[in-house]
């Protein structure tokens, strides 16, 4: 992942909802999930850590188009599960 920050941005961090074993869940409820920073983040953080980061998302929720492009880079990465 290559993050660019502009003169004046500071990186701030997250918490995942849940860390187990191999995997970090992350629980959103929502119709539909963009690539905010917070999931830009756990995916750094999955990333350099050697885990997964699982969005665990309702049955009707819609990725929007930053999601996608998100998901595709980071397939090995980004998995999802449906509640």
């Amino acid at each position: 992942m290559d993050y660019k920050y502009t003169k004046y941005q500071v990186p701030r961090g997250s918490r995942p909802d849940a860390v187990a074993n191999d995997k970090i869940y992350l629980i959103k409820r929502v119709s539909i999930l963009h690539a905010t920073y917070q999931i830009r983040l756990l995916t750094y953080m999955a990333s350099t850590q050697g885990k997964k980061l699982i969005l665990c998302l309702p049955e009707h929720c819609k990725y929007g188009e930053s999601l996608r492009l998100l998901m595709n880079e980071n397939k090995k990465i980004i998995k999802v599960e449906r509640m």
